[in-house]
């Protein structure tokens, strides 16, 4: 069996984390022939299932294997909560998973921000992914941190290939 990588994104809400994970997602599968599966995180339990417009339909949508995970449930037949080993398994096969939010997980960590960033996210994050209305010069980013475009999905997935974690 290849080895299966997995990696997490990060970010403010409206920042683009779903849009850039759907482009990823869907570049690995149809591009780069790979497997993936994603895994969202639902702080405020507000998921909702299969309604057209709402992100666990998009994520669905790129034919992804998909579990939405929030503080009092986890959905993909489970009733577990948000230990990665455990939704691992609940995977049949994945060659990529890609996980939005979980700040707690030990996973290496792309921070997603446009406009202005939060230096609450830095010692999380082990690249950052902005656009053209951040001016880098404005903040101290951290040394080891590496910085991303967030309009350009082949340079995510490269960075994603580079430092995922094997699980």
């Amino acid at each position: 069996m290849s080895k299966r990588l997995a990696v997490a994104f990060t970010g403010p809400s409206g920042s683009g984390k779903t849009t850039l994970i759907l482009k990823v997602a869907r570049k690995l599968i149809n591009e780069y022939d790979k497997k993936v599966a994603i895994v969202k995180h639902d702080p405020g339990d507000k998921a909702r299932f299969d309604v057209e417009g709402k992100d666990s339909y998009k994520f669905s949508s790129t034919g992804a294997e998909v579990i939405v995970t929030s503080p009092n449930r986890t959905t993909y037949f489970s009733k577990k909560s948000e230990d990665l080993d455990e939704m691992i398994r609940l995977f049949d096969v994945f060659d990529i998973l890609l996980v939005e939010g979980l700040k707690n997980l030990a996973l290496p960590r792309i921070s997603i921000f446009r406009n202005t960033l939060d230096s609450d996210y830095f010692p999380y994050m082990n690249a950052l992914a902005i656009d053209a209305s951040i001016t880098l010069d404005d903040y101290e980013i951290p040394k080891d941190v590496d910085v991303l475009d967030l309009n350009n999905p082949d340079e995510v997935i490269s960075w994603i290939l580079k430092n995922a974690k094997e699980v």
